[in-house]
C-alpha cells in the first residue's frame, strides 16, 4: 500500500520537470567526473604512474584544456539569441 501511494504522489506530470532537471545535473556531473578521471593529465589512477611524480607534460595539458567545445565557442559572440538581439539593436 505504501509504495503505491508514493508512486501516486511522485509520478505526477507536475513532478516531471524536477526529475528532468535532476537527471540532467547528475548526467553532467558524471560526465565531468569521468572526463577528469580518464583524460586529465594530473590524475593518475595506477600506482606505477603515481610514482613518477610531477611531470612536465605541457602538450598533454594543452590538449586537455583546449577541448573541442572550447574551440567551437571561442570565436562566437556570447549571446543566447543573436538574431533577436541584432533585430532590436540595429538602427533603421
Amino acid at each position: 500500500m505504501a509504495s503505491t501511494s508514493a508512486f501516486k504522489r511522485w509520478l505526477r506530470p507536475e513532478a516531471y520537470p524536477i526529475f528532468a532537471a535532476t537527471g540532467i545535473a547528475v548526467t553532467m556531473c558524471c560526465f565531468q567526473l569521468s572526463r577528469n578521471l580518464f583524460t586529465n593529465p594530473e590524475v593518475r589512477l595506477l600506482k606505477e604512474n603515481r610514482a613518477a611524480g610531477i611531470l612536465d607534460n605541457f602538450e598533454e595539458g594543452e590538449k586537455y584544456a583546449e577541448h573541442k567545445l572550447r574551440k567551437y565557442v571561442r570565436n562566437k559572440s556570447p549571446e543566447i539569441m543573436p538574431s533577436i538581439n541584432k533585430y532590436f539593436t540595429e538602427s533603421k
